[in-house]
C-alpha cells in the first residue's frame, strides 16, 4: 500500500467563477431542485395542512410529517430541525402536549412493520399504537420514540434515547432502552419541599 503525500488542488478565481458558470447552466442541478421542492411538499407542507397544529407552535421548516391526519401539536411546541413526526396509516396517533420541546433529529413512529410473517418486510403488514407526549416534555437530540410510548407531563428524554412504554410524570429517562434515571425537580416541587418562610 502506497503512502505518498499528496496536495489538494486550490483553484484561483477564473477558475473558481467557470466552476460556478457551469454548475449554473448543468440542467441536472435544476432537475435536482425540482425534486427537492417536490419532497419538501409532500413530506412537510402536505401533511402539516392535515395536522391539527396549534397556531402558537413553533416548527423547523425541515421537519418532516407521515400521516398528518393523525397528528395533533399543541399550543407552544416547539420542533427543531429535522425532526421526523410519522403518524400511523391508520388510526395510530401522534399527540404532542403544549409547551413540548424538541431537539433536532428526534424521530416519532406510531408504526413498524411486522417482521415474521414472511419477506420482503415492506408487504407485511404494520403494527399501530399512539404515541403520547405530555406537556412540557423536553425531547433530546437524536431520541427516537416508538409505537405505543406514553410520556407524562415534564418527562425529559436524553440525547438518543429509544423509547417505548409508558413514563410518569416528571421522569428524566435515558438509554436504549429508555428507563427512568432520575426525577425532575420543577418549580412547584421545589415550593412544595422549602417548607414554611
Amino acid at each position: 500500500m502506497s503512502s505518498e503525500a499528496v496536495q489538494k488542488v486550490r483553484r484561483n478565481r477564473a477558475q473558481r467563477f467557470l466552476r460556478l458558470i457551469l454548475s449554473v447552466l448543468d440542467p441536472r442541478a435544476w432537475a435536482h431542485l425540482v425534486k427537492i421542492v417536490n419532497y419538501y411538499n409532500y413530506a412537510h407542507l402536505q401533511e402539516l395542512r392535515k395536522a391539527k397544529v396549534a397556531r402558537s407552535a413553533n416548527i423547523s421548516p425541515t421537519v418532516s410529517f407521515a400521516n398528518g391526519q393523525n397528528i395533533e401539536i399543541g399550543p407552544n411546541v416547539t420542533l427543531g430541525a429535522d425532526c421526523r413526526i410519522w403518524a400511523g396509516p391508520g388510526t395510530a396517533r401522534v399527540v404532542i402536549g403544549e409547551y413540548a420541546l424538541f431537539a433536532p433529529d428526534v424521530m416519532i413512529t406510531a408504526s413498524t412493520y411486522r417482521f415474521n410473517d414472511g419477506s420482503p418486510v415492506t408487504k407485511q403488514a404494520m403494527n399501530e399504537n399512539d404515541v403520547l407526549i405530555g406537556e412540557d416534555c423536553w425531547i433530546g437530540r437524536g431520541a427516537i420514540l416508538l409505537a405505543g410510548t406514553d410520556l407524562g407531563r415534564g418527562v425529559i428524554v436524553g440525547a438518543h434515547s429509544v423509547v417505548r412504554g409508558k413514563f410518569p410524570d416528571n421522569a428524566i429517562i435515558a438509554g436504549s432502552p429508555a428507563k427512568v434515571v432520575g426525577q425532575r425537580q420543577t418549580s412547584t416541587d421545589s415550593h412544595q419541599t422549602e417548607g414554611p418562610v
